[in-house]
């Protein structure tokens, strides 16, 4: 697999740098103090290659609290909000696109299967 910074960078537009945090998955964005933020609207957006380059070249350095760093395309909503540009992007933001059944965790659902008991999505 070829690393980000090897990669030529193209872009067709306003894009952002994303990441996924390491201690959490949290779908997080590079902000404009050079740290992470999970809010898109609190991300540089840019559609100059130099300026993506440098921010994927500090997101990639950031390994211990980021990981998986990537350009992603964004738009903009009429009333200037900052929103994906993709379904990729929707989907990252908006968590999954099914309803997840209610979690008991690990060490509750161990201690109903022992009991004998059925487990159910709520």
């Amino acid at each position: 697999m070829t690393s980000p910074l090897q990669q030529k960078i193209k872009i067709a537009g306003p894009v952002v740098v994303t990441a996924n945090r390491v201690g959490d998955g949290a779908v997080i964005y590079r902000g404009f103090d050079g740290d992470w933020t999970t809010e898109l609207g609190e991300a540089v957006v840019t559609s100059d290659p130099q300026e993506v380059r440098s921010l994927v070249e500090a997101a990639a350095v950031d390994g211990l609290r980021a990981v998986d760093a990537y350009v992603a395309p964004v738009k903009f909503a009429r009333d200037g909000e900052v929103l994906p540009g993709n379904l990729r992007e929707r989907i990252r933001r908006g968590g999954p696109t099914i309803d997840l059944p209610a979690v008991l965790g690990v060490r509750g659902a161990h201690d109903a299967l022992r009991r004998g008991e059925k487990l159910r999505a709520s």
